[in-house]
């Protein structure tokens, strides 16, 4: 029988969802906004759009995984969530020390780095 996983994770996967669906409509249907906001030199907005998109499967994964019942049932999406959070963290650290961008990116940091302690610890905690 499936067993039921903790709600604690339940809650992280529907935080992650919402903000997934802020930040993945705002790259994907107003990228300008983040040039405005941020100062940044914004080139190509189709890479924006992009990672908008693929921000937004991210969210739909995490609402998914919100309403699933078992551990079973998202164990493989948790394993991809740290993945991904952990090199999103990466990425937008190199960035802003090796690249200079503006403080604000720093936010984009610490929100995955947060969802990345979250996840790796119901993963963890999960295996006990």
């Amino acid at each position: 029988m499936d067993k039921p996983y903790p709600s604690g994770l339940k809650t992280t996967f529907l935080i992650h969802a919402i903000i997934a669906l802020i930040f993945g409509l705002a790259n994907l249907l107003v990228p300008q906004m983040w040039n405005t906001l941020t100062g940044t030199k914004i080139v190509d907005y189709n890479i924006f759009r992009l990672l908008g998109a693929a921000i937004l499967a991210f969210g739909l994964s995490s609402w998914l995984a919100y309403r699933a019942k078992s551990w079973e049932s998202v164990s493989i999406l948790l394993q991809m969530e740290i993945l991904w959070t952990i090199l999103a963290t990466l990425i937008f650290v190199y960035y802003q020390v090796r690249r200079g961008f503006p403080p604000i990116y720093w936010v984009n940091a610490l929100i995955m780095a947060a969802f990345a302690v979250a996840f790796i610890y119901f993963y963890w905690k999960r295996k006990e």
